[in-house]
Formats: C-alpha cells, structure tokens, sequence
C-alpha cells in the first residue's frame, strides 16, 4: 500500500478516524520496528498514512522512540509530505494556553537521541537552516487562519530530553534566550524527515506556561487542555491535507543533493542496501 500524506499523531492526536476505509499494516525498517502499526487510508482524495508517534496507548516515552524507523517507514511508503502534530509548553506571555503554534525554528537540546540516517561508514550534510517546510508550513497558516483559531505564524521551538518537565533555572533561561515554546518530540523529527527529503511541518498547540510562570504545569490541567486542543488539530488536518500538491518547489525534495561527502568508493555494499530508499538515486549518478 502506498501513501503520499503522513500524519503523525503526538500527545493529544490518537484517533485515527479522520482516515477513510483504514487498514492497519506493519511495515519493516532497516532501523526496527517503528512505533506501533500504520493506518493507510484516504482524507479526501489523498492516501494518507497515520502513525502515533507515542505507540497505541501512549506507552513510548519521547527519548524511546523509534524515530528512525518512524520516518523510514512512511518514506517506505512514499510519502512526501509529513504533518506532525504535538503539544508543548508556552514561554512567551502572548502565546496563551489554547493556542496554536506553526514551528519555523527548532532549537535542540536533546542528548542521547540518534538524529541521523548516515553512519557506519556514510556521511551526510544536509542543509537545515529551515527546518520546517516553508510551503507546507504555510498552507497549514492559511488553513488555521481560515478557520479562526487564535494561532502564531511562526515561533522557535527548544526541543528538551525529557519526560520530566523543565526547572524553573531551565524554564527562565529558555525564555531569556528568547525561544517561544518548549515541548520533547520535535528532534529528531524534523532531522530526519529531511534527511529523507520529505516536507515537514508541525502544528504545536498549547497546553500550559511551563513553570516560569507560578502554578502552571499542572498535569492534569495539561491533559485536559490536550482533549480541547485535539478537535481543532484533527479539523485543521482534515482541510490541508486535501490542499497538499503533489508537484514540490522547495528544498526538502532535493536535501540530500551534494549532501553526502563519502566517495561512493568507499560506501559498502551494505550501507548501500540499507540506505537505498533513501540514495539510491544518488549513487546511480555518474
């Protein structure tokens, strides 16, 4: 089964019904087994593919997951293009709990999360300067602001470890660097999804204030700000994806192009199979 249109559901996004005639299938990655079962199916007139990006029932922490195979996966399937959805706190007094994020900067400060495709012998730079699709990130803007939801065009987002929430030493420092919302699950995401030459973006939506502000994470506050914020995010996917083009004009379809350094005489026949998904039509270029 193929798909052009990923969806990947993060905490407060787990019903997959926005999906016409769904069926589960399991899919193989030279990096294990990703999160849990895709569901393919339509939106529209597009094939979708819908993964939860935290397992069925919320069981995989953000530092455990498989983001490698996640990402793999969907490429394996073909898709293009990657909506990802997540929750995150607010660092920024403006930016009010209900509201809707769209990411263009990333920020990371993740420590033992594996970030990359190419190793064991490959190496790969790929340019990351936009880490966000522009074009994708702009149709969901547009879609957002058609539907009226009070939401933020742009905003850096600091990617933390995790799954403890941040000190208050953390949070305010954060918001002296001038970052506007912090959550745990956008890198490597967003790394990898372009190191596969897909288009990403992210709808972030806002739960709480973090802890700079007194008395404002409170879990199950943030759980039931994440039910709220849940419908508005399945109705923002359900009018974008059918808007999504197939024909791309940006960067991401080509991120890889003069971006692996190693001679080709140098890359294993191995490396080679395991990555053929991902340069095949690299190394077939004299």
């Amino acid at each position: 089964m193929k798909a052009k249109i990923g969806i990947i559901g993060g905490s407060g996004l787990h019903d997959p019904d926005i999906v016409s005639g769904a069926k589960e299938i399991e899919v193989s990655t030279p990096f294990g087994q990703p999160s849990g079962k895709i569901i393919v199916g339509t939106l529209g007139d597009k094939e979708v593919a819908f993964l939860q990006r935290h397992g069925a029932g919320h069981k995989i922490s953000p530092s455990e997951i498989n983001v490698r195979a996640n990402i793999y996966a969907l490429k394996k399937l073909g898709v293009t293009h990657i909506i990802s959805s997540c929750t995150v706190g607010s660092l920024k007094e403006e930016i009010k709990p209900m509201d809707i994020v769209i990411l263009d900067q990333l920020f990371d400060r993740t420590r033992q999360r594996q970030a990359t495709f190419f190793e064991r012998g490959i190496v790969a730079h790929i340019k990351f300067s936009l880490p966000f699709c522009p074009q994708l990130s702009s149709l969901l803007g547009r879609v957002i602001s058609k539907k009226g939801y009070s939401y933020h065009p742009k905003g850096t987002y600091v990617c933390m470890e995790g799954p403890q929430f941040s000190t208050k030493a953390e949070s305010n420092e954060y918001r002296r660097a001038g970052f506007d919302i912090i959550g745990m699950t956008a890198i490597p995401e967003a790394k990898l999804a372009r190191e596969a030459e897909i288009c990403y973006a992210t709808i972030a939506t806002v739960t709480d204030y973090d802890v700079w502000k007194e008395n404002e994470v409170d879990i199950q506050i943030v759980i039931e700000n994440m039910r709220k914020n849940m419908a508005a995010v399945r109705n923002i996917i359900m009018d974008a994806v059918p808007e999504i083009q197939d024909e791309r004009s940006c960067e991401c379809k080509n991120a890889l192009d003069d971006a692996i350094v190693t001679s080709k005489d140098f890359i294993t026949r191995g490396t080679r199979k395991r990555l053929d998904l991902l340069i095949g039509k690299y190394m077939a270029k004299s």
